[in-house]
């Protein structure tokens, strides 16, 4: 096929030039593997074998684990509060968001145990148009708690007594009757063990791997919708006003922390008819930075099921003044 661009139209499909040979999209190697179970059940070990087996494929796809020892998090401390749980979970799903390209695996090694916090996932996974899959790792609480306890007599990373039956008590199972926990692949690492060659793991790797086409029925790529495309907005001026926006309440916070050597913020006001700005904390231009990047996806992505994303400069201040608050206030 003669062509001297790399996205061209044929017989109205969008196809992409992959080393002088046409290849359909959906054909490329692209998905997010969301790793879940209570603690101490072997999530780390199926995402290696999972990440092993996508290796030995003759494609060798690239493949990528996400997971808390990637940031030197230790688990106590990240698992110690509710705070520290949810300040864990943004880390992941910023770097997960960052990662995610039409090319490469995304393995999630982490609890994943609260299913709002998979939605979140599938959300991401939806936006990018790419194929998602759950992975259980179904095993007794007992079995978890020994397995936890043998790691702390060899000296090995374990959770604290405390935060294991913490963690034990909120977990969430997947079910696959949910969207964004299907398909579902069930481990059973305790009675049958765990290595690449687990029947999950390889229907698993049959389901990330296999070509899709018109005739395909058992592999499900998301579609990104009008509101998770990468232009989500409506107009241009949107995503401008909107960027502009959060930029300048971002630069009041550093500016006014900054003022107050290093103290909180609280009662800064941005305009009249604003609401104020009120943090518990003295917060960072890294984490000010993510928030902000997390409050305009999150914003794109609940159009689908609300009111349109704000079309105006205040109303953009307004709402990410109310997301900060709560993300980071007093009350």
């Amino acid at each position: 096929v003669k062509s001297q661009t790399f996205q061209e139209y044929l017989g109205g499909v969008t196809v992409i030039r992959s080393q002088g040979r046409i290849v359909h999209p959906k054909f490329l190697l692209m998905a997010l593997v969301v790793i879940c179970g209570q603690p101490c059940s072997g999530k780390s070990t199926a995402a290696s074998c999972l990440a092993e087996a996508l290796q030995d494929l003759e494609s060798k796809p690239a493949v990528r684990i996400v997971d808390e020892t990637s940031f030197h998090l230790n688990r106590n401390q990240s698992y110690a509060d509710m705070t520290a749980e949810k300040n864990l979970r943004g880390v992941l799903r910023s770097e997960v968001d960052r990662s995610l390209s039409k090319d490469t695996i995304i393995i999630v090694d982490s609890l994943n145990s609260i299913k709002g916090y998979r939605y979140e996932l599938w959300c991401l996974a939806r936006a990018a148009g790419i194929r998602n899959c759950v992975i259980y790792c179904d095993v007794e609480d007992s079995c978890c708690r020994r397995w936890n306890q043998d790691r702390n007599e060899k000296g090995e990373p374990a959770y604290n007594d405390k935060v294991f039956e913490d963690l034990v008590r909120r977990f969430e199972k997947p079910d696959r009757r949910n969207r964004w926990d299907s398909p579902l692949f069930e481990l059973l690492p305790a009675r049958d063990g765990l290595n690449k060659d687990s029947t999950a793991i390889a229907d698993a790797v049959s389901y990330l791997t296999k070509k899709v086409d018109s005739k395909t029925r058992d592999v499900k790529v998301l579609q990104p919708t009008i509101a998770t495309q990468s232009a989500r907005f409506s107009e241009a001026n949107s995503l401008y006003e909107m960027d502009r926006a959060t930029q300048e309440v971002t630069a009041a916070i550093v500016k006014a922390q900054s003022l107050a050597m290093g103290g909180t913020v609280n009662g800064l006001s941005l305009g009249p008819e604003l609401p104020t700005v009120n943090l518990s904390r003295s917060v960072g231009l890294p984490e000010l930075r993510r928030l902000r990047r997390t409050f305009i996806k999150l914003t794109g992505q609940s159009s689908l099921s609300g009111p349109p994303p704000p079309l105006d400069a205040d109303s953009a201040k307004r709402m990410f003044v109310d997301y900060l608050n709560r993300e980071l206030g007093n009350g």
